[in-house]
């Protein structure tokens, strides 16, 4: 089942998320892929994977939060916030319009909420 419905679970491993090449214009290093399938909305939040495999990239961020599932990376900010190492079990929240750098070292996959 690939939509989170009332009373069941998804198992995130599952879903093949067919990562394609990232825009050339925000690609800055290693030909990283993202791959990402929305799993419902709770609310008017949606709720969704994601996922990026090594390499670097840069993003516009929305308003999110996301728990880091599998993989590792660093997220830079460009406005000189401290930057984020992410690992599994970790919960962080982005703020919208921040720039970020996003190093991918271990293809990451999180569970988000925007």
């Amino acid at each position: 089942m690939n939509q989170l419905s009332f009373n069941n679970a998804i198992r995130t491993a599952d879903h093949d998320l067919d990562p394609q090449p990232v825009a050339s214009d925000q690609s800055i290093d290693g030909g990283p892929r993202t791959g990402t399938t929305r799993l419902g909305t709770f609310s008017n939040i949606k709720i969704g994977l994601w996922e990026m495999t090594p390499g670097v990239m840069s993003d516009v961020e929305v308003d999110e939060v996301f728990v880091v599932l599998s993989g590792s990376a660093t997220v830079e900010f460009a406005d000189g916030t401290a930057a984020m190492q992410l690992r599994p079990g970790d919960v962080a929240r982005l703020e919208a319009g921040a720039a970020t750098v996003w190093t991918v070292t271990e293809t990451l996959r999180k569970v988000y909420l925007s």
